[in-house]
Formats: C-alpha cells, sequence, structure tokens
C-alpha cells in the first residue's frame, strides 16, 4: 500500500462539542432516573468501594472540565471559579438526578468557542511573522487557564502561529518528497500512460492547493460543524464517565449506544482495522493492536498513535476530534474487504502538529496470524560452540472458547499450541528456550495458567481478590513439559495474562525475566453491569490480580531481572501513565516452593550483558538515537522560528523511523531484533555458568 506521510498542521487540543443540548422531548433517556443509579452502584460495586464524597465531587469536577477542554485555552479562570462554586456539590447533585452542571458548562464552553473561532479569523488575516525566535508551549497540563482576555489572545496567537508554521514546513516537505519521488520514476524510465478513466479523489493534493490560512480556518469550521452534531446522550455519557473514572482509569460508564459498542477489542478485530483504543485528549489513541489484525500486519500503526479523522475509501475525512469512543469505532468499522484511511498523529510526536494517513482493508484476524510461533536459532559462545536455542513468540493468550466447551479435542488454544511448539523444539535438542511475551496485551486467564504448568509441578499460579474474598487458581498438573534454561521476555506492552505468566515464573525461580524497567502494569479486571433496559451499563473494576508471593501486578507490573534498554522507556506506557490508576499493594503470599537454581548467577549475567551491548556499535547508535527521541518527549514547548522548526522537522522523521523499526511485526527478520539477539546471548551465558559447575565425568580406572 502507498504510505502517505505529510507533516500539517492540525486543531492539536481542541474541546469538546455537543451540539445544544437542550430538552429533547423526543429523548428515550431518562437522565435523572440513570443518574441516581449510577449515584448508588458506584461506591458499592466498585473493588475500593469508596463512597461517593466531595473527593469523588471535586476530582470529577476536574475531570469533566478537562475533557471539555483539555487544552485549557478556551475556558477562562473566571469561568473555572464560577465553576468551582458547584465542585463540592456534584456528588450531592448526582444522587439527585441533576447533571444541570454539566448543561451549563457546555453552554459557556459553546460560548467561548464562538469567540475563539471570530479570532482566529482575525489572525489569520492579519498573518504571522515567522522570523521572530518565540516558543508555544503546547503541553498546558500543568499551566492554569488564561487569566484575563490578554493572555487569552496571546495564548491563541501562539497556537494559530503553530499551526500556521506547522502547514507551511508541511507543504514544503510534500514537494520534496514529489520531486524525489519524480528524479525516482524518471531514473528508472518508468512510463506513464494516459487513461480515459475518472481520476480519483485526491486528498493529499487537495489540500495542498489551499493555502494555510484556509487549511486552518477550514479545520477550524469542520471542527464547529462536528461540534453542532453531538447529542444530549454524549454528554451524560462524558459526565457520568468523569465520576467513574475517578474510582480508576478503566471503569466506564456506557450509554445506550456505547454499549452495543462496548467489545472494542472483539469488534474491531472482525469487522475492523484490529486495535484497541481508548480517549486521549480528544483522540482515540491506540493502546495494542491485535495480532494477526490488518494494523499489525500493515506494520505502519503503532501503540501510541492517536487517530483524528477517518476517511471510507476514497472519500472526505470525517474528523473525529473529541467524538465518543462507540462513535468513532462506528466509524472505523465496515465491511469486510473495505479500504479505511486513518489520519493519525505519530506516538513520537509529542507536540502534536504533524499527521500521516495510513490506508488498510479491513478483516477479520487471521488465527494462524495471531497463533504462537517457534524459532530455532544457533549462538557461537566465545569458546567457538553453537548453543541450539528455542523461540517461541506468544501474541495474545488466545483460546476457542467455545470448541473448548465443546470438548472438541481439535480445540485452538494458546496453551496446546506452546506445548506442542516445545516438543517440536526439545526434538531439535535446543539446549534453552525464549518465550517472547512482547506487546502481548494479554487474553484468557485459563491459558496464562496453563501455560505456567508447562513449565513448573502442581500449585498456585496467580491470586485474584475480589469484594467477596480471595481466590487461589493454580495449575493441578504435575507434568513438567520443559525443565531446561528459560528466559521470559517483556516490555512495556506486556499485559494482564502476560504479567501473570512472567510473575508466576519469576516468583518460582523457574525463569529469568529480561526487558524493558518494567512490565505495564495492568493488574485489574472489570466487569460489564448493566443498569436496566435504556439506561446504558458501568464497565467497573471488581477485581485484582496478586502474584503467589503477595505483590500486586498493578502499577508496578513486572520488574525483569535483567533490564535491557527499550524505545518504550522515554514513552508514556504503561498503567502508571494514567490518572487515578489503582495503587500496588499486598496480600498474604500463597504456599508454593520457589527454586534457586540461578539467582546467584544473575549479576555476572547482568554484567556480561552490560558490557557485551556496550561494545556493540549498533546498540550504542540505538540508545543514541532513543535518547533524542526522549528529549523530545520531555520538551513542552515548540520553536516558532521557521528554520528552526523545519530542521526539527526533518530530525522527527528520522526518528520516526526508529520508532517503526523498534516494533516488530511478522515480516521481519528476527535475527536484526537487537532486543531478542542479546536476550539469546544472556539465554547462552547462562548455559555455560550452568556447565562450568556440572562436575566432570571421569572416565573408570584401568
Amino acid at each position: 500500500m502507498k504510505k502517505y506521510r505529510c507533516l500539517c498542521t492540525i486543531i492539536m487540543i481542541t474541546l469538546f462539542g455537543f451540539g445544544k443540548v437542550i430538552a429533547d422531548t423526543s429523548s428515550k433517556l431518562d437522565i435523572n432516573r440513570i443518574s441516581r443509579t449510577v449515584a448508588y452502584t458506584l461506591p458499592v460495586f466498585h473493588l475500593n468501594q469508596l463512597p461517593l464524597d466531595t473527593y469523588i465531587s471535586t476530582n470529577a469536577f476536574k475531570q469533566y472540565l478537562e475533557t471539555l477542554d483539555p487544552g485549557k485555552s478556551y475556558f477562562l479562570q473566571s469561568d473555572i471559579d464560577k465553576f468551582n462554586q458547584q465542585a463540592f456539590q456534584l456528588h450531592k447533585q448526582l444522587r439527585q438526578g441533576d447533571i444541570h452542571f454539566a448543561t451549563n458548562a457546555y453552554t459557556i464552553l459553546m460560548e467561548r468557542m464562538e469567540n475563539r473561532i471570530d479570532f482566529t479569523e482575525v489572525l489569520l488575516e492579519k498573518g504571522f511573522d515567522t522570523s521572530i525566535d518565540e516558543t508555544f508551549t503546547w503541553d498546558r497540563s500543568e499551566i492554569e487557564w488564561p487569566q484575563n482576555q490578554s493572555e487569552w489572545d496571546e495564548t491563541w496567537r501562539k497556537r494559530i502561529k503553530n499551526e500556521y508554521v506547522g502547514r507551511i514546513i508541511s507543504k514544503e516537505l510534500d514537494e520534496q518528497e514529489a520531486v524525489e519521488e519524480n528524479s525516482q520514476d524518471e531514473s528508472e524510465n518508468k512510463m506513464i500512460v494516459a487513461s480515459d478513466e475518472e481520476a480519483e479523489y485526491d486528498e493529499a493534493y487537495e489540500e495542498s492547493l489551499l493555502s494555510p490560512e484556509e487549511f486552518i480556518l477550514e479545520k477550524y469550521q469542520q471542527l464547529h460543524l462536528t461540534m453542532k452534531s453531538f447529542d444530549q446522550e454524549m454528554l451524560l455519557q462524558r459526565y457520568l464517565s468523569a465520576f467513574s473514572q475517578v474510582y480508576d482509569p478503566h471503569s466506564d460508564y456506557l450509554s445506550p449506544s456505547g454499549v452495543e459498542d462496548f467489545d472494542i477489542n472483539m469488534k474491531l478485530s472482525l469487522v475492523g482495522i484490529g486495535a484497541m483504543l481508548r480517549p486521549d485528549d480528544g483522540a482515540a489513541k491506540i493502546v495494542r493492536l491485535i495480532p494477526g489484525g490488518p494494523a499489525e500486519t500493515d506494520g505502519r500503526l503503532k501503540a501510541g498513535d492517536k487517530i483524528i479523522a477517518v476517511a471510507q475509501d476514497d472519500e472526505e475525512p470525517v474528523s473525529i476530534l473529541h467524538w465518543p469512543l462507540y462513535k468513532a469505532v462506528r466509524l472505523i468499522r465496515g465491511e469486510k474487504d473495505s479500504k479505511v484511511v486513518i489520519t493519525v498523529i505519530p506516538a513520537s510526536d509529542r507536540n502534536g502538529t504533524r499527521t500521516r494517513k495510513i490506508d488498510l482493508v479491513r478483516d477479520e484476524v487471521k488465527l494462524e496470524e495471531q497463533a504462537a510461533k517457534s524459532e530455532l536459532r544457533e549462538i557461537k559462545t566465545i569458546n567457538g560452540l553453537t548453543r541450539r536455542l528455542g523461540v517461541i513468540t506468544l501474541p495474545d493468550f488466545y483460546a476457542d472458547f467455545k470448541a473448548t466447551n465443546a470438548n472438541k479435542k481439535d480445540a485452538r488454544r494458546a496453551s496446546s499450541d506452546v506445548r506442542r511448539l516445545i516438543e517440536e523444539l526439545k526434538k531439535e535438542q535446543i539446549e534453552g528456550l525464549v518465550i517472547d511475551l512482547r506487546n502481548n496485551g494479554g487474553g484468557s486467564l485459563v491459558e496464562a495458567i496453563d501455560i505456567a504448568g508447562l513449565f513448573i509441578t502442581s500449585g498456585p499460579v496467580v491470586q485474584v481478590k475480589e469484594r467477596r474474598g480471595l481466590q487461589v487458581l493454580p495449575d493441578a498438573d504435575p507434568e513438567i513439559n520443559y525443565k531446561d534454561p528459560l528466559i521470559v521476555l517483556v516490555n512495556r506492552l506486556s499485559a494482564s495474562a502476560s504479567e501473570i505468566l512472567a510473575a508466576a515464573l519469576q516468583d518460582y525461580g523457574r525463569a529469568i525475566i529480561v526487558g524493558d524497567e518494567h512490565t505495564h502494569g495492568k493488574g485489574t479486571v472489570q466487569t460489564l453491569m448493566s443498569l436496566g433496559d435504556k439506561k446504558g451499563s458501568l464497565k467497573l473494576t471488581t477485581a485484582g490480580f496478586y502474584r503467589i508471593n503477595g505483590g500486586s501486578t498493578q502499577l508496578r507490573g513486572v520488574e525483569p531481572d535483567i533490564v535491557i534498554p527499550s524505545l518504550l522507556d522515554v514513552m508514556e506506557v504503561g498503567e502508571k501513565e494514567l490518572d487515578h490508576a489503582l495503587p500496588w499493594d499486598t496480600i498474604r503470599p500463597a504456599l508454593y516452593r520457589k527454586s534457586n537454581t540461578f539467582e546467584a548467577w544473575l549479576p555476572q549475567l547482568t554484567n556480561q550483558s552490560i558490557e557485551r551491548r556496550k561494545a556493540n556499535p549498533e546498540f550504542q547508535n540505538f540508545l543514541d538515537r532513543r535518547d533524542r527521541l526522549g528529549e523530545r518527549y520531555e520538551s513542552k514547548t515548540v520553536s516558532l522560528l521557521l528554520s528552526n522548526r523545519l530542521a526539527e522537522a526533518e530530525a522527527e522523521l528520522e526518528l520516526d523511523e526508529l520508532q517503526e523499526s523498534s516494533f516488530q511485526d511478522d515480516e521481519s527478520d528476527s535475527t536484526n531484533d537487537l532486543t531478542l539477539n542479546e536476550t539469546l546471548h544472556i539465554l547462552t551465558d547462562w548455559i555455560d555458568l550452568e556447565e562450568s559447575t556440572q562436575p566432570a565425568l571421569l572416565a573408570p580406572a584401568s
């Protein structure tokens, strides 16, 4: 597929718009009853059972206003001061079914937005001097709302200038790319054949005809039209979710329409692009790509990218900025084999001024692409020996539940596939094994337990704490399928069931864990609770996972025994990056027996790995480029001087390539995977140490 890449301005952080929120006699939503039901359900059924009090009220107040104006650029501080008079009473109002605060805040927001659209027109007519050396603070999360009119206007002057500079650079880089492509075509003597067929709509070309001023104004006008299409149901979902997300970031209120589209993971994987999404500053942020889905197979979309617009085939794109997630999902989904073009802000672009278009063909997730795969690798040691090592890559803890429940012998399960692959690798006489769980976001808990059981005797694997009590879930099979050296490879995108497996094997001392500084840290379970007919549902956190050593996997995740630096280290990835994440805690350990076969060797194995990486020029080059990406992530400002901005843009394109190369896909050559290669060397060192401690076999005396 053609890879669209452009540097263009977008409306970085806009407001949440709804259309007029007025009494709608045709609405079937009983807002009063729904609000009261949510108010009484949250404190009773959520795992931490916090009372609905002023703490929840004031935090919901802040959460709601930040969803309306995440960039703190529409509301004035005087608006916030006025709103603040109700901040301590919202929980009481909610119990009475009263959400007038939400509608009042929205009404003022609409007034402010219309004012800013008019001001933007004035700014664009006046023009900008791009030779002035000044900066724009794109991250206003730690900045208060504008204190007065002059501060408000200055914030917007820099905001629109930032978009103006970005658009100029976009056109310049696009022209450079076009010249290079034309030059390449001429050098290859490609023949252009005339055709009578009507040319397809080319959005990039149409946009290139617009001046920067026209482009920016059109974006704001489109946003204004989008706002008018929003309704009362969306307002209700946003407001009630502000309360539920104070309890924890994975709890939400789903309106009746939202319930219909709740299972985003499954539905997207079946008739969409194969991505798990969550709202993030008005965009639909990609949390995880589903193995075997169109996006993961294509390789251009990455976790952390933010979707801001969607186009069907060759039609014009529709902005989804600040749409409820369920509406954005409906637009992304479509008929099998149809084309969808999504506009994203790359995860590497912190200030949000660059977008890229990616065209994908909707398809089902292919089970074969999702399934576990094995590979035989041979590693030469410094002593001239060749070690035969196995690698099993597990993208997901999958299971065909219908076939399993029907007791079908050929039911496809992750644990069955891993067991089969182990037996095949054992026939190849492997001396050690790596289980690669990088980017594995979880799946079936039963499969994680059964896979752990392949490497341990019977015993507890994970503890699950609910409001009603504690469950210890064991592996009941005493058979061990693999007894030799074992490494589990993880990263910050290894979550849920991946963390349970890695934690259990670490607690038993059965495997060395290698990877990022920690895994994702999602140690909770959500349940969808219906509130009744046409009332929607609450998605509530109702249970938590605990290791058999008593520690939670929540927030901290699993900390590897040997850490290998990663690109994800400098990106905001993981549970700890989410507001109101539940804290890490401990419970009583389960009864289990730990092995200490390699614990004494860990310092030596770690030092050998560090020295090997220091001596590897390719790895050092990766670290240098990663650190540059980290510097960009830490910066909260962007230059408005055109010459500086152009240099920054060219450097960012280079860093985008680094980000793309750092995520493995099915078609990539694993021999170029720096992290996996180093993991195999660690495994080789471990085998060497084991052999060196074994007593030599002496021939019998003659």
